[in-house]
């Protein structure tokens, strides 16, 4: 069972012995990532991160990190915090972390863009719930829920996650 990668493919993400179907960006694969283009970016990032509801999920592992009110994600290229976790009340555009819906009750965070963000080539690339399967995200990759619990628990810090330039429209 290989940890140490996670491989995106026509037919879902390779990982752990198992393939697991995902959904990625509106725009598909992309290796021209822009703000705002529903891209999935080609490439090799990395897990940064995980992030995790406390209050409708149990920890997914040791080293996640709980989602607490007023939790943002800044996705405005302007701003100096650009590409990173800020806390409400936050002027700028950004996403709300803890959602009143379940899409971000876990999100593994990649090092897209991060953490020397270069401002327009797109903010955070996670990998979280789907809203349904085949339904697009904003360029994020999205699981099964059960099935991202699973990973999560699987990944370890650093955990690669390749796009492959060969998917990419």
């Amino acid at each position: 069972m290989n940890r140490d990668a996670m491989v995106l493919t026509k037919t879902g993400l390779r990982f752990a012995g198992r393939m697991w179907p995902c959904t990625v960006g509106r725009g598909g694969v992309t290796a021209t990532k822009r703000e705002g283009d529903g891209g999935t970016p080609t490439g090799e990032h990395r897990i940064a991160g995980v992030l995790f509801r406390p209050d409708r999920i149990a920890r997914p592992n040791v080293w996640a990190t709980p989602i607490r009110p007023g939790d943002l994600w800044s996705d405005d290229a302007s701003d100096p915090a650009y590409n990173t976790q800020v806390k409400a009340p936050y002027a700028p555009s950004h996403e709300t972390l803890r959602r009143a819906d379940p899409l971000y009750d876990l999100v593994l965070l990649t090092d897209w863009n991060w953490p020397d963000a270069v401002p327009g080539k797109g903010s955070a690339i996670f990998l979280h719930r789907w809203r349904r399967p085949g339904f697009p995200t904003e360029g994020c990759i999205a699981f099964r829920p059960d099935h991202l619990r699973q990973i999560a628990a699987l990944i370890l810090p650093g955990t690669r996650v390749i796009v492959p330039q060969g998917l990419a429209r």
